[in-house]
């Protein structure tokens, strides 16, 4: 495939990458700051930009099959940065037609299929009160997706570790099949799979242990 990774010098973006080029994508990694990405390989190409700006974010995207999105918040980042960022992206899809989109976000945006137990609702009460916009935003940057029209999975995980890549872990949803960790090793091998496999379109899974 020809993928993008939005994201790419992130914890999860860069497994993401790295994983994409041994499997033998070609990938296109979107970076604000290029000396981040210590990776170097024929099949990569680094494209500089700030994922806010709707031409580079163009730029991007064009000439590729996938879009794969790790955008997480940093200290200085706006409020509501994914749901701005992921406007500039579906947008940026569609008019180059490019259909496949898998985005990561948090398990404390829910979906219709989740059962969530006592804990699973303290976790998201927590959030609610320590990252409230973190957490409206990965509502919203949501809901932008499943209004895009594109073929688009939505992986949602939990506690995320620096772990090994092990390429075995559940998927089902909160509360159903469900731990409460997963390596972003695991989160990009299955970000990747989904991506070619495309058994959860248009769904919103949970991976974890």
């Amino acid at each position: 495939m020809n993928v993008v990774v939005f994201g790419a010098t992130g914890r999860t973006g860069i497994p993401l990458v790295e994983q994409a080029l041994a499997g033998g994508d070609r990938v296109k990694a979107f970076v604000r700051t290029p000396s981040k990405l210590k990776i170097t390989h024929d099949n990569l190409e680094i494209v500089q930009g700030d994922i806010l700006d709707a031409a580079a974010v163009e730029k991007a995207v064009e000439g590729t099959d996938a879009v794969l999105c790790v955008i997480g918040h940093t200290k200085n980042s706006p409020d509501d940065l994914q749901t701005h960022a992921m406007r500039a992206v579906t947008d940026a899809m569609k008019k180059h037609n490019v259909k496949r989109l898998v985005d990561l976000t948090g398990a404390g945006v829910r979906d219709t299929e989740d059962q969530p137990k006592l804990f699973d609702r303290l976790i998201v009460f927590a959030l609610s009160i320590l990252s409230p916009k973190v957490l409206e935003d990965g509502k919203g940057h949501v809901a932008v997706i499943r209004d895009s029209g594109l073929e688009w999975t939505v992986v949602r995980a939990p506690m995320l570790q620096d772990g090994a890549h092990t390429g075995k872990y559940r998927v089902g949803y909160v509360g159903k099949n469900s731990g409460s960790k997963i390596s972003r090793a695991d989160v990009a091998d299955f970000m990747l799979k989904e991506a070619r496999e495309r058994n959860y379109i248009g769904k919103l899974p949970m991976i974890s242990y």
